[in-house]
């Protein structure tokens, strides 16, 4: 059964509980003090390792606490100006412990809610904006060896800084990728939240995820930032194809290219989706233009949702044609000045 520490119980004869940031089945975050660095704020995630009644012997402790310190070895060394710095890990009894820095700031489901109350939609610039620090966090993190993968991210796990800055917090999903190995870590792993989680991640530990299960989480995010509301989750559009709302119908101020990438981004079997974080970036921000057939899924997504392409979309897949046109106009011009 869990339990939640009180304030002022002191961990490790260091770090001193101030309050609970919040809990979930996987175990809790608290924010609290560090006593060997006066003034110093920091996270400390608790990690209950998700065990069975039957996966209780002294072997399988010390397997799953190995498992742990080499995940938690690997976050530490990670170093991202839009990810919080892991500081230290260590055990107490059966629960493992990460000490991170503790993100003062609101997180986009806060502010995301604070727009609908508004009866307003977030701007499409400010989402691209963060955006554009989340894929440098992410494609740091799948850029590791081995590839680090996330599996969790959503608006309550990204935070705004009190200098504007974006936070992809919260590790507490974090998966290491070992490439010649079938093992990965499973101790600090879990399935995500539900709306931003991709099929093949409802499988548990041994289903298959790669860097597109963060670009699906990902895109299921900036659904969420630019229409108010989170997407149909992956179960019920497998059982129900087609069910997935256009991002224009609900909010027309979107661009047509920054929708589809997210569709894109949405594709329900992996290789529906961008194969990398840079891919997504080339999508949403690069001069390539994104076909209508590129967005297209296995759902038939754009069967009844297709909109129109933007005037700088229709010039840039025109402009050989335009060029002509305008050449033929200028010799017509000359030819027929006296």
């Amino acid at each position: 059964m869990q339990y939640i520490l009180d304030p002022g119980t002191v961990l490790r004869n260091r770090y001193e509980i101030l309050e609970l940031v919040g809990q979930g089945g996987m175990g809790a975050v608290y924010k609290a003090s560090d006593r060997r660095l006066e003034g110093r704020i920091c996270a400390v995630k608790e990690i209950l390792p998700h065990l069975s009644e039957n996966t209780t012997s002294e072997t399988e402790l010390e397997k799953i606490t190995e498992q742990f310190r080499t995940e938690a070895s690997i976050l530490a060394r990670l170093d991202h100006p839009h990810l919080p710095k892991v500081s230290d890990y260590f055990a107490n009894g059966n629960r493992e412990y990460l000490v991170m820095d503790f993100v003062e700031g609101r997180d986009l489901q806060e502010i995301v809610q604070d727009a609908r109350r508004r009866n307003e939609f977030l701007a499409e610039a400010q989402v691209l904006t963060w955006t554009a620090q989340l894929l440098d966090a992410l494609d740091y993190l799948h850029q590791q060896d081995p590839p680090v993968l996330h599996r969790d991210i959503k608006p309550s796990n990204i935070k705004v800084t009190l200098r504007g800055d974006i936070k992809l917090v919260d590790f507490g999903l974090v998966k290491v990728l070992f490439k010649d190995d079938s093992r990965t870590v499973t101790v600090v792993q879990g399935r995500g939240t539900v709306a931003y989680t991709p099929l093949e991640q409802y499988g548990g530990d041994t289903s298959f995820t790669d860097e597109r299960s963060d670009i699906y989480s990902l895109g299921a995010t900036l659904y969420h930032l630019l229409t108010g509301q989170p997407p149909v989750d992956a179960r019920e559009r497998f059982l129900h194809p087609g069910t997935l709302e256009s991002l224009r119908l609900l909010n027309a101020e979107i661009s047509s290219r920054v929708e589809r990438a997210i569709f894109y981004a949405l594709g329900m079997h992996p290789s529906e989706r961008p194969a990398n974080v840079r891919e997504l970036r080339e999508l949403l921000f690069g001069s390539k233009p994104l076909s209508m057939q590129t967005a297209i899924t296995t759902e038939g997504l754009y069967t009844s949702t297709r909109t129109t392409p933007s005037w700088q979309e229709l010039f840039y897949t025109n402009r050989i044609l335009i060029g002509v046109i305008v050449a033929l106009a200028a010799i017509a011009v000359l030819i027929s000045m006296p």
